[in-house]
């Protein structure tokens, strides 16, 4: 077996603690939006739960590359970690005798610190791909596929063991489990990583996050729209869709159906992951002929749009419950593969648009828009779900993708 070198095994040890984190995201997600609903939360409260995790993201983008751009991606990785710690220890300190408005204060800010520990954390790994990969374009695209594929099926998995955690051991001692076991991550990295990192340039002014490019600033702006319109149904409408369908309030039946929304959401997310790790694998071909995946992109995300649209309307014409579940899981899959792809170019292109002088920059702008993104869709999540059900919330999300198809029509191949 083929040994590895520095390069691919620094690649590793920052893959695997992204891995780590985002497992405890996925986790965190279903554990607090499915404790929270048990205490009698509506759609609109429960999505303000997530609304300063994303609000921190957009910060955080913005200083996080800065900061690398100071200090390193070691630094911002490692800072990614420890905040994570933290911020599950103090989740864990949750007292149910607290008033619920103060309660979902404090949840609020504590999601504020793991949003910030998200973003630092993606923004590093990500950018250490454009240092650790081979300098070619076919060797980066595989590259970024694998550790974002890669990490979305880790986090597909979270969603699962954070509903069997919930249904197992209960919301505080799941927290202080998933602290545990992303301290003993860092303690790993901090001992195995021994690759510098290092993309500093101390002459880099704070406003030098924001892009010159045009292409960086119209995928950014494709982002806000691609990731929006994904969250605007799946962050709280459809749990709470399948929590209304498969429980009857019984402690059997909540836990039959924190399983069944574990097992479906995990599953999406895997899939999504499997498929965005593998992209590469349907686009480049071994006779090194060139390919335009800027065009490519455009195609993809009208095959989104249209699928999206025509889940929309079946969903709006027909109503009976058996139906709408079956085309629901088949039409959603559907969406997963095609988003999958969309996903896996974008982060591609993010990187090839960008230099190494100024990757963690573009990175931290590009991931800024992501956040921007899944704020909006956050919000319009429980918003449209309380307003008209799952039916709105996937009308909202149609006209998001058409927007990102706009704004995606503008790259060009450089």
């Amino acid at each position: 077996m083929k040994s590895l070198n520095r390069k691919q095994f620094s690649y590793l040890i920052v893959t695997v603690a992204y891995w780590a984190f985002m497992l405890s995201d996925g986790a965190l997600r279903m554990l607090v939006l499915l404790h929270f609903h048990q205490n009698g939360f509506s759609p609109l409260q429960l999505a303000s739960l997530f609304l300063f995790y994303e609000l921190a993201g957009i910060f955080t983008n913005l200083y996080a590359g800065w900061l690398a751009s100071k200090f390193g991606l070691k630094f911002t990785l490692y800072s990614g970690l420890i905040i994570q710690v933290v911020s599950l220890y103090l989740l864990s300190q949750l007292n149910e005798n607290w008033s619920q408005n103060f309660s979902i204060f404090y949840v609020l800010i504590v999601q504020g610190l793991s949003g910030i520990a998200k973003d630092l954390t993606k923004m590093s790994s990500k950018s250490a791909v454009k240092i650790l990969a081979p300098n070619n374009k076919e060797g980066l695209f595989r590259w970024v596929a694998v550790l974002t594929g890669s990490k979305n099926a880790v986090k597909g998995l979270g969603f699962l063991v954070g509903c069997a955690l919930l249904a197992t051991f209960g919301f505080f001692a799941s927290l202080i489990f998933m602290a545990l076991v992303i301290m003993i991550i860092l303690i790993c990295t901090l001992v195995l990583l021994k690759d510098n990192l290092l993309i500093k340039n101390k002459n880099t002014k704070f406003f030098d996050i924001f892009s010159k490019s045009k292409n960086i600033n119209f995928l950014s702006a494709a982002r806000v729209f691609l990731f929006g319109a994904r969250d605007v149904w799946f962050v709280v409408s459809l749990p709470i869709f399948f929590y209304s369908i498969f429980s009857d309030g019984t402690v059997e039946s909540n836990q039959k159906a924190f399983y069944i929304i574990g097992g479906f959401m995990s599953t999406w997310i895997i899939l999504y992951g499997i498929i965005q790790a593998n992209t590469p694998k349907l686009f480049l071909r071994k006779n090194n002929e060139k390919i335009n995946l800027v065009e490519i992109g455009k195609r993809w995300n009208i095959f989104l749009f249209l699928n999206l649209l025509f889940l929309t309307v079946f969903i709006l014409i027909f109503n009976k419950l058996i139906l709408v579940k079956i085309v629901l899981f088949l039409g959603l899959f559907i969406y997963c593969g095609i988003f999958a792809i969309n996903s896996s170019i974008h982060s591609y292109l993010i990187l090839r648009f960008s230099n190494k002088n100024r990757v963690s920059l573009d990175v931290g702008f590009y991931y800024m828009a992501n956040a921007t993104g899944r704020l909006i869709g956050t919000f319009l999540s429980g918003l449209t779900y309380q307003l008209g059900g799952l039916a709105f919330s996937l009308t909202t999300a149609s006209f998001m993708i058409g927007v990102c198809l706009c704004f995606t029509h503008l790259l060009k191949e450089n």
